[in-house]
């Protein structure tokens, strides 16, 4: 199908930050996963990470896998957009691939907590836009966690316990979505995404199409 002139003139926009939070369990991967596959244009953002790759990982994929002494420059350089020390080692994303997409009309998704929200809100407010995932109460969000069958007990309850932590931040957000059904979350997050696709700001073809609409151009 040849595409008209009007829906060429759409493809040129600038792309957006999706931003998912969620405490673990609440659904976050499978909808990230979902977004990803069923919706054009959207890619991944990949973190660099000072720790070590893991069996099967691959560098550019998964992670960019950086030295510390890389990273600490790429700090000093205001290289990344947030970044944060986990443990003994330090995630964050760089600033040059996600401006450049962004640029060219690709919307990234992100799989951050909240303190990395807020630091991209920082950073970069006008495209962000942040969407925090609940379970529908806190004793489905641990059978979910039991059911993956990948935790102990201790790590259950640590996780339950940071979860509260992490829901607290909810009203941070400009959407909420309550994973009961993942269908109508997948609905819901989709309707969110193509919505702020079409705000005004991110279109800036409408500009030249209004003036050749009145003009009769």
């Amino acid at each position: 199908m040849v595409k008209s002139s009007i829906q060429e003139m759409k493809l040129n926009r600038r792309g957006i930050m999706v931003v998912l939070s969620s405490p673990s369990g609440a659904g976050k991967t499978t909808l990230t996963k979902q977004i990803l596959n069923t919706s054009r244009n959207i890619l991944m953002s990949v973190s660099a990470t000072t720790r070590q790759p893991r069996p099967g990982e691959v560098d550019g994929e998964d992670y960019i896998f950086l030295s510390k002494s890389k990273f600490s420059e790429m700090i000093d350089n205001d290289e990344f957009l947030e970044y944060a020390k986990v443990f003994d080692n330090f995630y964050g994303t760089p600033r040059a691939p996600v401006e450049t997409a962004l640029a060219r009309g690709f919307d990234i998704v992100f799989d951050i907590d909240w303190q990395g929200a807020q630091q991209l809100t920082q950073a970069a407010a006008n495209d962000l836009v942040k969407i925090f995932i609940l379970p529908p109460n806190m004793r489905e969000l641990e059978n979910r966690l039991r059911s993956r069958a990948q935790d102990s007990d201790d790590v259950i309850a640590r996780r339950m316990s940071k979860s509260e932590n992490e829901i607290s931040h909810w009203a941070e957000y400009d959407y909420i979505i309550i994973n009961e059904d993942i269908s109508e979350a997948i609905e819901e997050l989709t309707t969110i995404v193509n919505a702020e696709r079409m705000k005004r700001p991110r279109q800036p073809w409408l500009g030249s199409f209004i003036k050749k609409l009145i003009t009769g151009g």
